[in-house]
């Protein structure tokens, strides 16, 4: 038995040598970097660029939590129409932008991305020239059809097209959305979302659902989460738990703890913490966000979890001059990480450890260094890879005020 699992290892580190060898848009369409190592260099490639970056502020940096298979795994598809000439004849293509620049490399098929949602994707584009619907022209400023956005809930199997468009108007709106149906049954739900602004953002404020409720369902370590077109969410369901499991392992948890959720987005996180916390409060600025997370925790049942559409350093700043206090902040900030503003008004709320949740390491260790001056020291950080053949990775840092962790130390 111990043999015939030696030979699968082998076999599947063969299987991820080769595949990632496979990949025709390698160095070309921007989505992943790291096409031509083995699995195992990225790993070891992504610790050391962890250890760089935050090792001067961390005490001991863990090995990276791998994908067992790290393919196919984005649950969320974006692609961008554009045109070309083929032969003479004007092609509706779609796909992603080449590194650096805005110039479309049309990908099919790509291994990172979820196989169904790819092939929807292809369908829509065939479904834009068939229709002759006119594709957005970001030089002009002209034309209609802009983005497709395609998310899957992995445990539901639910899927939501998203249809980005220049203006309100959609010609053959309801033909469209039928042979789309025709082709993919399997969609749950069809979004018309509005941009009219000349943007690099990909959605605008305005959505209109087109066939099923304008959202899908998602189940996360025995949670359901409702998910809209702009909700943030994260892209590899698997990773997310084992994630999620780090930031619960590392808080220490006790069941009276008052918890914030900072940068709370649909509130996940802190409604995974909830069955062993006394009381969460999720913190996010932005209110259809907001909107959903008070809807998933209704739909949890989870009676001691509570959201503020808020400035969290607003928030937090008001919580510490009313005298109220914190036994665990966890932060999971955009790449660009947080403030100094931010990180004042968390240790004023004197909590007993914060729990940082990054995507940018780099970023990550400048807000230890702003964590440092307020007398908060990082323990452990726990890598986890979330984006496999990318540069990419989520971390997560346990961090303590100076003088508890020498009282346990000393003790």
């Amino acid at each position: 038995m111990g043999g015939e699992c030696i030979v699968r290892k082998e076999e599947v580190a063969m299987e991820k040598k080769e595949i990632a060898k496979s990949c025709p848009y390698v160095r070309k369409c921007g989505a992943c970097q790291i096409g031509e190592k083995s699995y195992e260099e990225e790993l070891a490639d992504k610790k050391k660029w962890v250890a760089e970056c935050i090792g001067r502020h961390c005490g001991k940096i863990h090995d990276v939590a791998g994908m067992y298979y790290p393919y196919h795994y984005r649950n969320k598809v974006h692609a961008v129409f554009g045109r070309r000439s083929d032969q003479g004849r004007e092609e509706v293509i779609a796909g992603t932008y080449a590194a650096g620049t805005h110039t479309i490399i049309p990908v099919k098929d790509c291994l990172i991305e979820d196989a169904q949602a790819a092939a929807i994707i292809q369908t829509v584009t065939g479904l834009i020239q068939s229709f002759g619907l006119w594709v957005y022209n970001e030089d002009t400023g002209r034309g209609l059809m802009r983005h497709v956005l395609v998310r899957k809930g992995t445990s539901t199997r639910q899927i939501m097209v998203v249809l980005v468009t220049a203006s309100p108007e959609f010609p053959h709106k309801n033909h469209f959305v039928e042979r789309l149906m025709e082709r993919h049954p399997e969609i749950t739900t069809i979004v018309q979302n509005i941009n009219g602004k000349e943007t690099t953002m990909v959605l605008g404020e305005r959505n209109k659902t087109l066939y099923g409720k304008g959202y899908v369902e998602d189940v996360l370590l025995g949670l359901h989460f409702r998910i809209s077109p702009g909700s943030f969410y994260q892209v590899n369901s698997e990773q997310t738990q084992v994630l999620y499991k780090k930031v619960i392992q590392a808080a220490g948890l006790t069941g009276t703890e008052t918890v914030i959720d900072a940068y709370c987005g649909i509130g996940t996180i802190g409604m995974c913490m909830h069955a062993k916390a006394g009381r969460v409060v999720g913190i996010e600025l932005n209110g259809q966000a907001v909107k959903d997370a008070k809807a998933n925790a209704m739909r949890n049942h989870l009676e001691h979890m509570h959201f503020a559409a808020a400035d969290a350093t607003e928030y937090m700043t008001r919580m510490s001059q009313k005298g109220e206090r914190a036994d665990v902040v966890v932060m999971d900030p955009p790449r660009s990480g947080s403030t100094e503003a931010f990180v004042r008004a968390a240790a004023s709320l004197h909590p007993r450890c914060v729990i940082y949740v990054s995507c940018n390491p780099e970023t990550l260790g400048r807000d230890l260094g702003w964590f440092a001056k307020e007398g908060y020291a990082a323990d452990e950080a726990w890598p986890v890879d979330m984006f496999g053949f990318t540069q990419n990775l989520e971390v997560v840092v346990k961090m303590q005020p100076v003088r508890r962790r020498k009282a346990l130390t000393d003790g």
